[in-house]
């Protein structure tokens, strides 16, 4: 079959694919545009288009000039009052293909998909107005929504393009297919497609370039880069943001060095990718060099960059410098529904990550007293934070803050108020919370699996865990390690090595670092100290100094020198600049009386310079 055949086919479907987007959205003589936040200001305020609009009507030219009746409704879509676009549109009696466009654009531009596709079956429905090339754009747009049969909808188009429209293709509506494909995760067609393209521009390739970061393919993501013929400042943008998000930190902060050379210019989306790298790296130096820059070019009062910048000196630890950043943002928004360019979210979650619990609450209660909307994200973070202090009281008061705000049925918060109550010893309330729960998916059953771990209550742990199997929700890394957490506190062996097989054979996770870890605590809390260091050996991960650490744990706890000073070795020969094995061996030595050599261990280590962190207690 010809690609343009596979095309034409998908187009047979185009009657089922209008039912399917009209139970999206009921159809009706009013579609009712839903309230979208803008990340920019509006040019024209609401009363100055109605006062143009009015002189308009005023002097007859809005109903009998299509142009002026155009160049209101544009200015209508471009200030998000679609209400009132709508209803001018319903107005004008001879409607042209530009007014189409830009109603129909003007809803996919502030995210009304629905109702965007619902305006362009109703102008093909009429058959008076053939859509254009920036008509097609803006649908093709709405089809890599998030919409159900999006892809099946743009395949439609596309095949009603090549055998029924009289249109030529040009690059930009090409690019508009091309980025359906790859929106939808269709690479195939992709692929095929951007093959058949008579012409590709910059745009093409980088459309391309993100088709192959969203699958994570990022070896071949960077063969593209390196081979496209022309790299504008967007090309540099995503390759950097693509190879930071899939953890190859290092990689992109080669590709922005060599992007300051090779590239003429940066622009703020830029400037933000490479505060976010630092932050990521936790390199406050190249970050601090960054602010500078930024400075140097007065964009610095960029609200993206100043969010970014705010955000790298919370993750380097420097809230000092962060709270100035932030109390000038603040300062700079007045206006309450632009509060979302102000990141709460960051400054509250850098208090807290930095120790600063008062400071974090106090930016809390201020968001609270203005009445700015709380995300969250922001609520998660306190919720956490609580958790950790175990500060039960706030725990409940932010319980019921969620509940007022409608918020109650999002799982991560519901995750995080079980975390809550079970790490603030109400391990009951975080068990009567999870049944009252009607949502729960994996998140919220490993939340409160965990719960049961971390009070010790393994049977519990285990007995919830074949439940939630059951009910015939798959585990997933995350819920593994909670239920491996709890055998090996309750000296649940057997129970334990099952839940590893079935992780492995059954649903085919790849065990990491945690789930070793659990494994070798769970035969060490049992005092099965050979199994664990073979089980270690025959999972080739001895080079792995985290379960070595478990390990010597669990020696000290049952009092074994031999191995212990064995697994010291190991481990001063994976990290000789870590404190910790001299001190879990000193200490075993002294359990002994061993106090020579407890003596020799401790001066090898002021010897070296290596200093033990102080412990903290709730007492």
């Amino acid at each position: 079959m010809t690609w343009k055949q596979a095309v034409s086919s998908a187009f047979l479907y185009s009657n089922r694919l209008v039912k399917s987007v009209c139970t999206v959205a009921v159809c009706s003589n009013t579609i009712n545009p839903v309230p979208i936040k803008l990340q920019h200001y509006a040019h024209y305020s609401s009363f100055k288009v109605q006062v143009i609009h009015s002189k308009k009507i005023k002097d007859g030219s809005a109903h009998n000039s299509c142009s002026i009746s155009n160049y209101i409704l544009n200015l209508y879509t471009k200030s998000n009052q679609l209400a009132s676009a709508q209803k001018l549109f319903d107005e004008i009696p001879q409607r042209d293909v530009r007014t189409w466009t830009i109603l129909i654009s003007g809803f996919a531009q502030f995210g009304v998909y629905v109702n965007a596709l619902l305006f362009f079956i109703k102008m093909q429905k009429e058959g008076i107005v053939i859509p254009n090339e920036f008509t097609l754009s803006s649908v093709l747009k709405c089809c890599c929504s998030s919409i159900s049969n999006g892809l099946r909808l743009g395949k439609s188009i596309h095949g009603w393009i090549i055998t029924a429209a009289a249109i030529d293709l040009d690059v930009a509506l090409e690019n508009a297919m091309l980025d359906l494909y790859v929106k939808c995760e269709a690479i195939d067609y992709a692929e095929r497609f951007f093959e058949t393209m008579s012409y590709k521009n910059v745009v093409s390739w980088n459309i391309k370039l993100a088709g192959y970061l969203a699958t994570e393919d990022v070896e071949r993501s960077v063969k593209l880069f390196e081979m496209m013929p022309e790299k504008d400042v967007s090309s540099w943008n995503t390759i950097i943001d693509g190879l930071m998000r899939h953890g190859f930190h290092r990689h992109a902060l080669k590709l922005l060095r060599q992007m300051t050379l090779d590239c003429p210019s940066f622009n703020e989306v830029t400037f933000s990718i490479s505060l976010a790298l630092m932050s990521s790296l936790r390199d406050l130096e190249l970050g601090r060099q960054i602010h500078g820059k930024v400075k140097r070019l007065s964009i610095d009062k960029d609200m993206l960059v100043r969010a970014s910048l705010t955000d790298m000196y919370c993750k380097c630890g420097q809230m000092e410098k962060a709270s100035t950043i932030f109390l000038e943002l603040r300062e700079g928004t007045t206006e309450v529904q632009h509060s979302h360019y102000v990141p709460w979210s960051t400054i509250i979650s850098g208090y807290i990550h930095n120790g600063m619990l008062k400071d974090a609450l106090d930016v809390f209660s201020s968001m609270v007293r203005d009445r700015l909307e709380v995300d969250v994200c922001t609520l998660s973070s306190i919720l956490s934070a609580s958790a950790n202090c175990g500060l039960l009281e706030l725990g409940w008061q932010i319980h019921g803050y969620v509940q007022k705000l409608g918020h109650i049925s999002d799982i991560f918060l519901i995750s995080a108020i079980i975390d809550m109550y079970a790490k603030c010893g109400k391990l009951d309330s975080a068990r009567l919370f999870f049944e009252q729960t009607k949502t729960r998916n994996i998140v919220v059953w490993t939340a409160m699996i965990n719960s049961y771990a971390i009070h010790g209550k393994g049977s519990d742990a285990v007995q919830l865990y074949e439940c939630m199997l059951n009910q015939r929700i798959a585990p997933n890394e995350v819920s593994f390690v909670s239920v491996l957490t709890a055998c090996g506190h309750a000296g649940l062996v057997k129970e334990g090595c099952r839940y590893f097989r079935l992780m492995k054979q059954v649903y085919g996770i790849k065990p990491g670092v945690e789930h070793f870890s659990c494994m070798v605590d769970l035969f060490g809390r049992a005092g099965c100290l050979e199994e664990a260091y073979n089980f270690i050996h025959e999972q080739g991960i001895s080079s792995m100094s985290e379960v070595w650490k478990v390990l010597l744990s669990s020696c000290l706890l049952h009092k074994n020198v031999k191995m212990a000073r064995h697994v010291s070795e190991k481990l001063l020969e994976l990290q000789p600049s870590e404190h910790s094995p001299y001190i879990l061996l000193s200490n075993t030595c002294s359990e002994h009386e061993n106090w020579d050599e407890a003596s020799n261990l401790r001066g090898l280590m002021q010897e070296r310079k290596m200093m033990k962190h102080p412990g903290q207690s709730w007492t």
